[in-house]
């Protein structure tokens, strides 16, 4: 079956979902600068020119594999509170990020480091991820909270968990997210 693909261009799903699952592993156990347009047919069983067809290069193909393994989407605010409604929030973005795997993580920010177009790409999916993730909760309290809350809460909630899961190791867990809630959120978000 024929389906738009990410990128605007028809593809076959079942040949497209090989490329991506094997762009994604392929990427996780060798980084962004060893994966190769080859090594991605071999391990999918698509012919170079098929990816070539569908992917204009490496960055456009990472950039479709993740996008493709983008999160469910974000819990819509209940209103009862901010803080129920930053803590549902950041609840679902912890446990989004910590399902990723860090490999993966590792590679995508190591190529975004050296590769502009992947850099480019992956921006924009993270803006509009970013978008998705706090319009519900600038439209339940946007009297609640100060100008520019919903930027800082895409800037520091993200970097917060990532350094929790990558550089210290440690889960995600209630106690940390009511840390990350009470104690660095809701003081930058709540309007003075």
């Amino acid at each position: 079956m024929t389906q738009p693909s990410v990128m605007g261009r028809p593809r076959d799903s079942s040949r497209d979902l090989a490329i991506l699952d094997a762009t994604l592993s392929l990427l996780t156990e060798v980084g962004y600068e060893q994966l190769s347009m080859e090594a991605v047919a071999g391990r999918s069983g698509a012919a170079k020119t098929t990816i070539y067809r569908r992917y204009r290069d490496k960055a456009e193909l990472v950039a479709a594999a993740v996008e493709r393994r983008a999160p469910a989407k974000p819990p819509q605010p209940a209103g009862e509170s901010l803080r129920e409604d930053v803590h549902s929030l950041a609840a679902w973005l912890a446990r989004s990020i910590s399902e990723q795997d860090v490999g993966l993580l590792g590679a995508v920010f190591a190529g975004m480091r050296n590769d502009a177009r992947l850099a480019q790409a992956m921006r924009r999916i993270l803006r509009r991820d970013e978008t998705a993730m706090t319009d519900g909760l600038v439209r339940q309290a946007a009297e609640r909270l100060a100008p520019g809350a919903a930027a800082l809460f895409a800037e520091v909630a993200p970097a917060v968990i990532v350094h929790r899961v990558v550089v210290v190791g440690e889960p995600c867990d209630a106690a940390f997210v009511a840390h990350l809630v009470d104690d660095i959120l809701l003081p930058l978000l709540r309007r003075p």
